[in-house]
């Protein structure tokens, strides 16, 4: 399911597409903030069903090896410990996934199996795959601790395939480092005695009302936010800071006011660590000491009233 951390990054991609583009269309902003997020769990089963489908794949070559007018000892009698693979064939007689695919018209791996056979062959060459076809037998355990690896080592890091999502949604870029961790997390979870289900996109209603409450929060008040923060930075030039450390900055002075569950210490971390991965080297710092400054001015005015986890 998706974290907190990444639905501020996307609420924060949202903010910066409305602002340069200058729209003031504020619905359908928020349908297009939430549709990223909604096609962030396609990206999720598309990863998860590329093991499906380089096992059945797999498959397909072992039968047409039997039926080689030559065919060795080898192909009449191959190893089929991969396409055997109980993890895999739990994905595969998931209902759960089988139903998303078809609902939400997801064939990609159908009409674009190349990607399919570039996965099945570095994953052939693979040490991991050597090792785990040397013997015959195994169990669930030797199952899952395989296909994790192979995951991690073979489908997460392949640039083609990275290209590829790039080509069907731009927003899947920055979501990808996400989706595959949240792909071994499941891989991890699988059990051998249950059915594979997929999990909700969001861990409550609370994280999905917070994706729209914070982008209307930091769109309304952010010319608010401006004059706050220009007090703060006498020696900067508006626009000599950078347009990401500016709505990271107003996403935290939104969850200072009006967020009275979420910790100021919480807010002043998150937009830091997030600075680090979408700003410059400086902006972790630049971003520490303004949020610092309006934070003790704001409770020394008591506009931050936290209750419950906020007062931690």
């Amino acid at each position: 399911m998706i974290n907190r951390r990444h639905i501020r990054v996307k609420v924060m991609q949202s903010v910066y597409a409305m602002l340069q583009s200058n729209s003031d269309n504020l619905v359908k902003e928020e349908k297009f903030l939430l549709t990223s997020i909604d096609r962030m769990y396609d990206l999720y089963v598309l990863s998860l069903s590329i093991l499906v489908n380089v096992q059945e794949m797999a498959a397909n070559h072992l039968e047409i090896s039997k039926k080689k007018y030559l065919a060795s000892l080898e192909d009449k009698k191959p190893n089929t410990k991969f396409i055997d693979n109980q993890l895999i064939s739990i994905l595969k007689e998931s209902y759960s996934i089988q139903n998303y695919l078809e609902d939400r018209h997801l064939n990609n791996w159908k009409n674009d199996n190349e990607f399919i056979r570039v996965i099945w062959d570095l994953i052939q060459k693979s040490e991991t795959y050597a090792k785990y076809i040397a013997t015959k037998e195994s169990g669930f355990t030797e199952d899952k601790e395989f296909v994790i690896a192979i995951f991690k080592d073979v489908i997460a890091p392949n640039e083609k395939l990275a290209d590829y999502f790039e080509d069907q949604n731009i927003s899947w870029v920055d979501d990808i480092p996400f989706v595959n961790t949240w792909v071994v997390k499941s891989l991890n979870a699988m059990s051998a005695t249950k059915p594979f289900v997929l999990g909700e996109l969001y861990k409550d209603k609370s994280d999905q009302e917070f994706v729209l409450e914070l982008f209307r929060k930091v769109i309304l008040n952010h010319e608010k936010y401006d004059e706050e923060i220009n007090e703060k930075t006498p020696n900067w030039d508006t626009e000599r800071i950078a347009d990401i450390d500016l709505i990271l900055i107003k996403m935290a002075l939104s969850e200072f006011l009006h967020f009275p569950s979420i910790p100021t210490r919480v807010s002043i971390n998150e937009y830091i660590e997030i600075s680090k991965d979408y700003s410059s080297q400086k902006s972790s710092f630049f971003i520490n000491g303004v949020l610092d400054k309006l934070m003790k001015q704001y409770t020394a005015s008591k506009r931050i009233k936290k209750i419950g986890r906020g007062l931690l």
